[in-house]
């Protein structure tokens, strides 16, 4: 049985996440994966990411809490989150700007029908 998954989401999208991602570099969440270790596996890491946001069934991990020194000397807490994560945010910010782009551009087509 081949069912159609119930949120497309275009495979160039988890790309040019991915590549976002990549660039920001960043330090390993609670499950130690850094960027290198995501890049050795990357075709399997990037489609279990694209299966199960297509399929509804993502569920972000724990994020690694971390303390962090400040200027007056105190420390504070900052929250790490997972290369698949941090990639899962990407994928939405991108899909957001694009459907705020379409939205504009259909607008400026009614417009001036």
């Amino acid at each position: 049985m081949n069912k159609a998954k119930p949120y497309l989401i275009d495979k160039t999208i988890i790309w040019r996440a991915w590549l976002a991602v990549k660039a920001n570099k960043g330090s390993a969440g609670v499950d130690g994966m850094t960027i290198e270790t995501f890049e050795h596996n990357r075709a399997r890491n990037l489609y279990k990411i694209w299966n199960r946001l297509s399929s509804g069934c993502y569920i972000p991990p724990p994020v690694k809490r971390v303390e962090i020194s400040e200027s007056d000397g105190k420390t504070r807490p900052l929250g790490l989150p997972t290369v698949s994560d941090r990639l899962v945010a990407q994928v939405q910010s991108i899909s957001h700007n694009l459907a705020n782009t379409l939205n504009k551009s259909i607008d400026g087509i009614i417009q001036n029908f």
